[in-house]
């Protein structure tokens, strides 16, 4: 899947099934359901699912948070527009997913 397609699948009334579940988190959130997106990042106990749930943290607005999960997933902590690291991250996750 290219990052297009997963934009596009955004409008879907479901998930794309081929998704991981660090993009599945994702995939939530870019339809705006940042709760549902949190309860499968908490499920993730890998270092993908750590960066997911760091910048879940980040958008809530819980930096110090945000900054523990960074910390778990071996990753500097994101400082720019939310949608830069938002799509950094599934563009990354893609290409480790096909």
């Amino acid at each position: 899947m290219t990052f297009p397609e997963f934009e596009q699948s955004l409008t879907s009334k479901a998930a794309p099934a081929e998704l991981s579940p660090a993009l599945l988190a994702l995939w939530y959130d870019g339809t705006g359901n940042w709760q549902r997106a949190h309860e499968v990042a908490q499920d993730l106990d890998d270092e993908t699912g750590s960066w997911v749930h760091a910048y879940l943290h980040r958008k809530e607005g819980d930096d110090g948070n945000a900054r523990y999960w960074y910390r778990r997933a071996g990753v500097t902590p994101a400082s720019g527009p939310l949608d830069r690291e938002w799509r950094a991250i599934v563009e990354a996750l893609l290409v480790r997913s096909y």
